[in-house]
């Protein structure tokens, strides 16, 4: 999907990752736009995934990193149940509220990268599965956040186009999150 990054955004390190990753969180924001309950947990396509499930992953994922960074570890293994079920959203995880979750995770993952004296701080990752863990920057946490969100924003516009024929752009201009542009100055 395209992004939107506020250029005013990215006159440091720690402002154009944020505004970066911000700018994909949207992308998977406004692939379910418009579309009712049914639709967002609908699995058109040859994957396993729904926008819903992309949703709740890329929620729960960021949320649980940003527990990890916070020094709120808690058992590997608790952390593996939660994630072998963050593509399967429960009946009381609707869109609605994993859109609110994740407007709140957003906000608490700025907070705690602006309340760093350097994103060169670093914390212990777990070894998980998908990660050998150790040593790392909280730089390499947040572009990490970035190429994953990213990632699943590609998945989603697929999902989504699947649904309804909606591609990135019409969801972008339909969203107001940019004006559609003048097309007509391709033409000359």
């Amino acid at each position: 999907m395209p992004v939107i990054v506020n250029p005013e955004a990215c006159q440091d390190e720690r402002g154009a990752l944020l505004a970066y990753l911000d700018a994909q969180r949207g992308a998977i924001r406004r692939s379910v736009y418009g579309l009712t309950e049914e639709q967002a947990r609908t699995v058109p396509s040859a994957s396993v995934l729904s926008l819903a499930g992309v949703l709740k992953h890329v929620v729960t994922g960021e949320r649980g990193w940003l527990r990890v960074l916070q020094g709120k570890v808690g058992d590997p293994k608790d952390q593996m149940a939660e994630w072998e079920h963050t593509f399967e959203p429960t009946e009381d995880e609707t869109v609605e509220a994993l859109l609110a979750l994740y407007d709140e995770v957003a906000r608490e993952t700025e907070e705690a990268v602006r309340a760093l004296s350097s994103l060169d701080e670093t914390f212990e990752a777990l070894r998980l599965p998908w990660d050998e863990g150790g040593t790392r920057t909280w730089r390499w946490a947040v572009l990490h956040l970035v190429e994953e969100v990213a990632r699943h924003a590609g998945h989603a516009d697929i999902i989504r186009e699947t649904i309804d024929g909606k591609g990135a752009f019409d969801l972008v201009f339909e969203t107001g999150a940019m004006p559609e542009p003048d097309w007509s100055v391709l033409e000359r």
